[in-house]
């Protein structure tokens, strides 16, 4: 039985690689804007799974993530080569390429978050112009001795 701290390291490697490969080794132009982000490795080290996130050409620019994925699918081969040689492992785990959603998603929390902040400032500017719909402090105090009929006690 192989234990999952096993798996960690062997993940954290196989992204070092992989990662270190596309960058200096692959000359795949569609590779050019992807970043290797994470990988998992099953518990029995037969299957990874490399997470990748691809950039565009510039900030405006939309990135080309069927290209990357095409790009990637191309040098799995390679790759796996690559990964076999680097971890010295019996058995190199088979590699499966998944396009990363954590930065699409943090930055759909940071502008709900914007938009929420946006809101109260908002209703914090309408509330300090507000006045009370009726009297301006409606509860009892200790102090009143008049019950609601009027007559003393």
């Amino acid at each position: 039985m192989v234990d999952s701290a096993r798996a960690a390291r062997l993940a954290k490697r196989i992204s070092s690689i992989v990662a270190s490969a596309i960058g200096t080794e692959i000359k795949d132009p569609r590779l050019e804007h992807v970043t290797i982000t994470d990988a998992r490795v099953t518990n029995d080290l037969h299957y990874a799974t490399v997470f990748y996130t691809v950039m565009g050409e510039s900030i405006d620019a939309e990135p080309d993530y069927e290209a990357a994925a095409a790009g990637l699918a191309k040098a799995t081969g390679i790759l796996r080569s690559k990964v076999g040689a680097g971890t010295g492992v019996r058995f190199t785990p088979t590699l499966t390429f998944v396009l990363d959603t954590v930065p699409d998603a943090a930055r759909q929390m940071e502008e709900l978050v914007a938009r929420a902040r946006a809101n109260d400032e908002l209703v914090a500017r309408q509330a300090a112009t507000a006045t009370p719909a009726g009297e301006a402090d409606p509860y009892r105090h200790d102090d009143d001795t008049a019950d609601e009929d009027g007559s003393q006690e």
